[in-house]
């Protein structure tokens, strides 16, 4: 299958033309194991990895590119990238073309150790969480409505440090991100077992303007999946 996919992409180029290279939008903000960014470059990561594989299955070259997460949606529809993954249809509006949904992540509660573990999300009303500017918890909106008292931080690792430091005693983040600092033994706090807020499976997002059309991505992430490669690709970050 994936011979004839490829096959496929590359007779609709022009004769004696490689196909074109999709660009990947990587947002700016995004830290490991989501990317790793220097300058203009994403130079490692789960995003990055995901890509080449994608891109692999579709017999393209893929570039990735950062850009800040409140122009991702414009620069998508105006063609300035192809591909955007890792995202969620309501995460970002805008039309475009939804894969479907195979990248596996938990949203978490994680609270410090020496305050009383939530036994659900209504006992933090009128309580500070650590959250991430920009970002919405639908979750935790509907559980808490006018008591969700955000406590935003840039990014998700900065969260972790604000509740080390006891500016707050709970915060949200993703499974990744936690399970990823923790191997690096940049979370010396003791926490509570975290409660699960919910279970995502994020999608990718294609262009208007992508030369690549959603039957063959999403052919190209059913390859990721059936044959183990996604879950290679994500045990390199646990």
């Amino acid at each position: 299958m994936l011979g004839s996919l490829a096959a496929l992409l590359l007779a609709a180029s022009a004769p004696g033309q490689p196909p074109r290279s999709l660009v990947m939008l990587v947002e700016t903000s995004a830290l490991m194991p989501q990317a790793r960014i220097e300058g203009e470059r994403v130079v490692e990561g789960l995003h990055l990895d995901l890509g080449q594989a994608l891109g692999r299955r579709l017999g393209r070259e893929v570039v990735a590119r950062p850009v800040p997460r409140k122009r991702l949606a414009e620069a998508l529809q105006r063609g300035e990238g192809d591909l955007l993954c890792d995202y969620q249809s309501d995460w970002l509006p805008g039309v475009f073309a939804w894969s479907r949904p195979f990248l596996p992540d938990q949203a978490l509660l994680i609270s410090a150790a020496v305050a009383p573990a939530p036994a659900q999300l209504s006992a933090l009303a009128g309580e500070p969480i650590g959250t991430v500017r920009g970002y919405v918890y639908p979750e935790v909106s509907e559980a808490l409505r006018g008591g969700f008292v955000r406590e935003d931080a840039p990014d998700a690792v900065t969260n972790l440090q604000k509740l080390e430091l006891g500016r707050v005693r709970h915060a949200l983040t993703g499974r990744r991100v936690l399970e990823y600092q923790q191997r690096l033994g940049h979370v010396r706090l003791a926490l509570h077992p975290p409660l699960v807020v919910s279970e995502v499976l994020a999608q990718c997002a294609l262009s208007p303007s992508s030369p690549v059309g959603l039957a063959a991505l999403n052919a190209a992430i059913q390859g990721l999946v059936a044959e183990g490669e996604l879950n290679r690709l994500l045990a390199r970050y646990r």
